[in-house]
């Protein structure tokens, strides 16, 4: 007996049936399709990178799970690995755009969606390669405040055609918390991360014990105090912008911050995005300290346990690793992989059909040239045909059309040949239409609500 290799898929990769990945397909398709509306060009980059052009932050836990690629002669050598696949797609960019920064046109409106990958402990909801949707605005030494109101626009627009229920965008400034520290005296830059970090746990660990982190890390009362008023506000936008505009805080950083919230909230209604979409929340401090402005979490409203299923935010400088040049931007990015996994545990996934919308069954063998035939003519209509190309009992073929998902089998034997017609089986309705060779594409198109 032959010794057979065990086949098993890596753990931490998601691998789907072909109905599965349709909706996969689907979704990015979407998501595509609501970034080239915005006016965003698409990009790719290499899935690896040069060891030093990757490595470049100050060893966070992501550099910690890099993947190294070696051939198997530099292994055979000795060598270290030269290569590194990305485990974001943030870094490529700005490699990207410092390399072709003189052939770019600025404002750089980019959207790239790949795969990247990260040696995760392999585990549920943990993936070790996965699909990251990134949309990004690439300023030259300075980029308005008006792009940050206009990638939530976006995102409204992708999720409600994705149909995945009801989500909101929640969205601050930075430079709101961080004025309003430095207004109370606080303007240490290692504390003031301290502080931001803790307001970033207060859906976690509840208001008294952030109230007591705060005390501990140098607020007053009374200012811990003030401070939670606003990061537990629970008002519309408008009304936020209003209670912050009350402060007393001079410091031209919160005043900053204020100013280009509420030229966001403007522009959020001029761009017609729903009000209940969005949602100004000062509790969304993001821990990273790479974002120095706005910043965005997107949720799923009946689902809070999925964390945000698309984040980012605004950034002072994307590549001041690779040049000289200030490159300011502003950026979100869906995981679609995660956000995919989620959905279908949930059973939130679209209902999408199959490809597939009409097979040309085999009934008698002598009709061959007639079913190629017919099926190049439904083609050039626009549908998407199948011919069943070897002699099957009809049962089985109709199997094989249900399991595939195909919605309609067009059958053509001897007796329908000498009358001129087709039947059509309709597997959702349960029903069968004779029609005439002539009317079968006005058939299709009217099942089809066309």
């Amino acid at each position: 007996m032959p010794h057979h290799i065990q086949p098993r898929t890596p753990p931490g990769t998601l691998e789907l049936l072909p109905r599965e990945q349709i909706i996969f397909q689907h979704m990015i398709d979407v998501i595509r399709r609501g970034y080239e509306r915005f006016g965003f060009v698409p990009i790719e980059t290499p899935v690896f990178e040069f060891r030093d052009v990757l490595l470049t932050k100050s060893g966070g836990e992501t550099e910690k799970q890099v993947y190294f690629a070696q051939s198997t002669g530099a292994i055979q050598q000795g060598h270290d690995p030269e290569l590194a696949l990305r485990f974001d797609l943030t870094v490529p960019l700005a490699r990207y755009v410092a390399e072709h920064e003189h052939q770019l046109a600025f404002p750089f409106r980019r959207y790239q969606i790949q795969r990247v990958y990260r040696g995760e402990r392999a585990q549920k909801g943990r993936f070790r390669e996965f699909y990251q949707c990134d949309i990004d605005v690439i300023g030259k030494d300075k980029l308005d405040a008006a792009y940050d109101a206009e990638l939530p626009a976006i995102i409204v627009r992708i999720f409600e055609e994705l149909r995945i229920g009801d989500f909101t965008i929640h969205f601050s400034n930075r430079k709101v918390l961080l004025g309003l520290l430095a207004g109370h005296g606080i303007e240490d830059a290692d504390k003031q991360k301290l502080i931001l970090r803790e307001i970033d746990k207060f859906e976690k660990i509840g208001a008294d014990k952030v109230r007591a982190s705060l005390v501990e890390l140098g607020l007053g009362e009374d200012v811990a105090g003030d401070f939670l008023r606003f990061i537990a506000h629970k008002g519309g936008k408008e009304e936020m912008i209003a209670d912050l505009r009350g402060q007393k805080s001079d410091h031209s950083l919160f005043r900053q911050g204020l100013a280009e919230l509420a030229q966001i909230v403007d522009a959020l209604k001029a761009l017609g995005v729903p009000d209940h979409r969005t949602r100004l929340n000062l509790k969304i401090a993001r821990g990273l300290d790479y974002y120095t402005g706005t910043v965005y979490e997107t949720l799923i409203d009946d689902h809070p346990e999925f964390g945000s299923v698309c984040s980012g935010g605004r950034y002072d400088d994307l590549a001041s690793l690779y040049t000289k040049s200030k490159l300011p931007g502003v950026g979100l990015s869906i995981g679609l992989t995660r956000l995919y996994d989620q959905l279908n545990a949930a059973k939130l996934l679209p209902q999408i059909p199959g490809s597939v919308q009409v097979l040309i069954a085999q009934l008698d063998p002598q009709l061959g040239a007639a079913y190629l035939a017919l099926a190049t003519d439904l083609r050039h209509a626009g549908f998407n045909v199948e011919n069943y190309l070897e002699p099957a009992k009809l049962e089985k073929q109709l199997k094989y059309a249900d399991k595939s998902g195909i919605p309609f089998v067009v059958l053509l034997g001897p007796d329908e040949k000498a009358k001129g017609t087709v039947l059509v089986k309709d597997f959702a309705a349960k029903a069968q239409h004779e029609v005439t060779h002539a009317a079968l594409i006005e058939k299709l198109r009217a099942l089809f609500g066309r």
